[in-house]
């Protein structure tokens, strides 16, 4: 039987090998006219300026690789996803060839709305600042380049492309659509997971069996989301620990969340005078330059020069506080508003200034804490063909149920309090120093 895609250009081209681009890993994207037309437009080159990792190369220093790489590894995905789920006559028969092709085109261009360290501004959660969903629709909407091409080029209306994106619509098609993009097992985690370990230079992310994962896809009972065989079982426990590790080692490294945290307190002094509608439209280094000239003579100053300039001063870590070592002042700061995180800080700053007897600035003291957004539970349907029925995979996963289906947040993400280098030390060596933070808390309520 005739594979159900193979007249998608993209498709032809995996199969076949010719018209394609070379990312890294050694990894060969077919690149169709169409493709191209899409990649070449001034939106999807501005991701080309934005980096995929933010904060994660003042640790790893070649974590430099761009949210463009990370579009076009997804879009890689897509077509081996698509490859192997045509494969699945249930899927087939849900999926016709104009969606895959919109799915094609929506793994493209995922990420096209994001800005210069977009989800930690997100997290922050302030008035005022939209969701990069409103610039992907605004990139798609009548007369911008990409809708043209879409129209023309695809036969796609970007409405189509917008509805994967931003959830409109809620069919059985277009949830089985979405998880692939957006589930416990989506391209777009198997790339990131993936390419960033590899710049990072670190293993944990690629120690799971992509290939056999794939290979293992198929159609959940319900017919709305991805499942997998029993074959692809370790595959999906050793993505699960990939997570938890890069969570772990990367992504909340403390170093990255010193420096992630010192742009958070300066973004949160300093957006009120941004032009927010065309700070996010810039270049990550545009955007750069215009923080540091805002924060040029304010308190905010060395926050910011001490991430950017090429003097290089992060904030020390003087406490950290876990959910399963110290539950009651994790509880107590956890998920919290940045507002809140800011008083608190402060509040500690001049009970430091009393304690220490010296000037202490509102912001030589900063709190991170995990956000009030919280990260997805991790689960998926797994496929017994020996007993042909379908499990939920933390059931016979001790792994999944411990790693991923329980509050992922609390193992891997931490409360921390960072000091200016400057008083680091006398802070760390305070006996009671926790107690002061509970009651810089408490003193707010």
């Amino acid at each position: 039987m005739n594979h159900p895609y193979v007249e998608i250009p993209e498709l032809s081209n995996l199969q076949s090998g010719s018209g394609l681009v070379r990312i890294p890993y050694q990894q060969d994207v077919p690149f169709t006219k169409r493709v191209r037309a899409l990649v070449d437009t001034e939106e999807f080159r501005r991701l080309s300026h934005i980096t995929q990792l933010g904060f994660s190369a003042q640790v790893y220093p070649g974590a430099t690789h761009t949210r463009f790489e990370h579009a076009l590894g997804v879009y890689h995905n897509a077509l081996q996803y698509l490859w192997q789920l045509g494969k699945d006559v249930r899927f087939a028969a849900i999926i016709d060839v104009h969606t895959a092709e919109v799915l094609i085109a929506a793994a493209l261009l995922h990420d096209i709305g994001h800005w210069a360290f977009c989800h930690l501004i997100e997290d922050m959660s302030l008035e005022g600042i939209p969701r990069h969903e409103k610039f992907a629709r605004e990139f798609l909407s009548e007369g911008h380049e990409l809708a043209v091409i879409l129209k023309s080029e695809w036969g796609i209306e970007p409405e189509e492309v917008l509805d994967i994106l931003v959830p409109k619509s809620d069919t059985t098609e277009m949830r089985l659509v979405r998880s692939i993009l957006s589930g416990p097992i989506d391209i777009d985690k198997m790339d990131y997971l993936d390419r960033d370990s590899l710049h990072a230079g670190v293993p944990y992310g690629r120690n799971f069996d992509k290939n056999r994962l794939i290979h293992s896809l198929m159609v959940n009972e319900a017919g709305d989301g991805l499942a997998i065989g029993s074959k692809g079982k370790t595959a999906a426990e050793l993505m699960v620990f990939a997570r938890y590790v890069m969570f772990s080692e990367v992504y909340w490294h403390h170093a990255v969340r010193s420096a992630s945290t010192m742009f958070a307190r300066a973004f949160f002094h300093l957006y009120p005078k941004l032009d927010l509608t065309d700070y996010f439209k810039l270049t990550e280094a545009d955007s750069i330059s215009v923080l540091r000239a805002e924060a040029k003579g304010t308190d905010c100053e060395r926050l910011v020069e001490g991430i950017f300039s090429t003097k290089r001063l992060l904030y020390k870590r003087v406490a950290e506080f876990s959910f399963y070592e110290s539950a009651d002042v994790f509880e107590l700061i956890a998920h919290q508003p940045i507002s809140s995180l800011v008083k608190w800080s402060e509040n500690l700053a001049r009970r430091l200034a009393q304690r220490l007897n010296q000037t202490v600035a509102s912001t030589d003291i900063l709190i991170d804490a995990p956000p009030t957004h919280r990260e997805v539970e991790f689960d998926v349907q797994i496929y017994s063909a020996r007993e042909a029925r379908y499990q939920p995979l933390h059931i016979v996963s001790p792994v999944v149920d411990t790693l991923a289906r329980k509050q992922f947040d609390d193992f891997v993400k931490r409360v921390r309090v960072f000091a200016h280098p400057q008083i680091a030390r006398q802070c760390a060596e305070m006996q009671d120093f926790e107690q002061l933070l509970i009651e810089s808390v408490q003193e707010s309520f």
